[in-house]
């Protein structure tokens, strides 16, 4: 059977990334949140990782933010890997390495952290990705991660559809779709994670224009690399049109318009025998009506 084909250019990324590298620490409020997230996370977890990976670690900022913490004394080693070989040049850790998310350097039962802050939602094979961070796990290691959700961008997802569709007839796809938290728990748990937890946080970050946050969107490396992208670019009818139609729907009392980030973490174990599992069904030695204090009684 031939293999799905690919949604995302991850070479048109990894350019985007190094275009966006000078400025990069400008305009990453967002994965700033969501490092902070992994973090707090991380806190409240009585566990040495020998040997952690940043999968995904742009210029460093889940390295740098560690510094400080509670949680740098839990980390030994922390490897920052990362697609964009000019991010990689602004890490500061002392182990870095140019690689793909899609393509894991690591042999099985290697890692005992596998760290990523926003970087899942532009992978191609998520699922094939997931099975190869448990593969690269120790036994009873630990992945946390996080990616764009559904609701992301979905105002000017609208905007930009029905303005191109007024002014050429027609429209292309200018924004990935974004996975759905109900979608992400199964798919943690088919991979063979255990204990799987999936979270999902809203952010509104408003502008004074619609063509401010097009630019943060490039700044971050977020601008489109579907595969089936429009060849034909944004022309000048279009974003007048789609500024409009995003201030006449959304603007607020001062004029300024919101934009929805929809921030999902999500994260798992690799099964270890020392990990809670399930009781087998029937075999529990308390009756249900013991434990909630009522005598049973004939329906």
């Amino acid at each position: 059977m031939s293999a799905p084909p690919a949604l995302f250019d991850r070479q048109l990324l990894a350019r985007r990334l190094d275009r966006a590298a000078d400025g990069f620490a400008q305009a990453q409020f967002l994965r700033d949140r969501s490092v902070e997230d992994l973090i707090d996370t991380l806190s409240a977890i009585n566990r040495q990782f020998d040997l952690a990976l940043d999968m995904g670690a742009r210029d460093g900022s889940f390295g740098r933010a560690l510094a400080g913490t509670p949680v740098e004394s839990k980390i030994g080693l922390l490897i920052e890997g990362e697609l964009s070989s000019r991010l990689s040049d602004r890490q500061g850790g002392a182990a870095r390495l140019v690689m793909d998310e899609e393509a894991l350097p690591f042999g099985d039962d290697t890692l005992n952290l596998v760290v990523n802050a926003l970087g899942l939602h532009s992978v191609n094979d998520l699922p094939g990705v997931l099975v190869q961070v448990r593969r690269a796990l120790k036994p009873d290691g630990l992945f946390i991660g996080s990616l764009f959700g559904g609701e992301t961008l979905k105002e000017l997802r609208g905007c930009l559809m029905d303005a191109e569709i007024e002014v050429r007839g027609g429209y292309g796809p200018r924004i990935a779709p974004y996975a759905e938290s109900p979608d992400l728990i199964e798919l943690l748990k088919r991979t063979g994670f255990n204990m799987p937890v999936v979270d999902s946080d809203r952010v509104v970050v408003t502008y004074e224009h619609p063509l401010r946050l097009m630019a943060d969107l490039r700044a971050m490396g977020e601008s489109n690399i579907l595969h089936q992208r429009p060849r034909k670019g944004l022309n000048r009818a279009i974003l007048e049109k789609a500024s409009a139609l995003y201030f006449e729907r959304f603007a607020d009392a001062e004029g300024r318009i919101p934009a929805t980030f929809e921030l999902i973490t999500l994260s798992g174990w690799k099964a270890h025998n020392s990990q809670q599992k399930p009781l087998r069904p029937g075999s529990a030695r308390m009756r249900l009506a013991d434990a909630l204090g009522v005598q049973e009684g004939k329906i």
